[in-house]
């Protein structure tokens, strides 16, 4: 029974424990909170600009951009839920990376109104979550370095 235990077993038996797939699950989760959130932002654009209230370009492909990541995310989560090093490694430094972008982009003063600024730091919230959960040690083990994954 030891062979399962995360901290003992190799590689696959780690990506394979129900702990480790439950982080992952959370992680998905979030992934897709993210994807929701983004495509209700996006969705409020369309409706402001089609009862002809005020919209930039950089709202439309701001929204559009944050809704596609949110994509491109979920497909490297469930790839490295199977077992994906190199997704993993992608899911860790995104997870991290992408709040930080979102958040400090829309601080550019004038870029933005207030509201969509705060919209789109609320899309990116699920991701801060995200990243202390693909960046602790549960899913650090089940990736140890060396290891090719798929």
């Amino acid at each position: 029974m030891a062979a399962t235990h995360p901290t003992t077993a190799g590689p696959a038996a780690r990506l394979n424990h129900p702990d480790t797939q439950r982080a992952f699950d959370k992680a998905k989760f979030l992934v897709a909170a993210y994807g929701a959130l983004s495509a209700a932002a996006l969705v409020t654009v369309a409706v402001l600009a089609l009862t002809g209230h005020t919209v930039t370009p950089f709202m439309w492909g701001r929204s559009a951009g944050v809704l596609a990541s949110a994509a491109v995310f979920y497909w490297l989560t469930v790839l490295a839920a199977r077992g994906a090093r190199w997704a993993y490694l992608r899911v860790r430094i995104l997870s991290v990376i992408m709040p930080l972008a979102i958040i400090a982009v829309d601080m550019i003063p004038g870029i933005c109104p207030t509201w969509f600024a705060m919209v789109q730091a609320t899309c990116a919230l699920p991701l801060v979550v995200a990243a202390f959960i693909s960046n602790g040690s549960g899913l650090r083990a089940a990736f140890p370095r060396g290891s090719r994954g798929a």
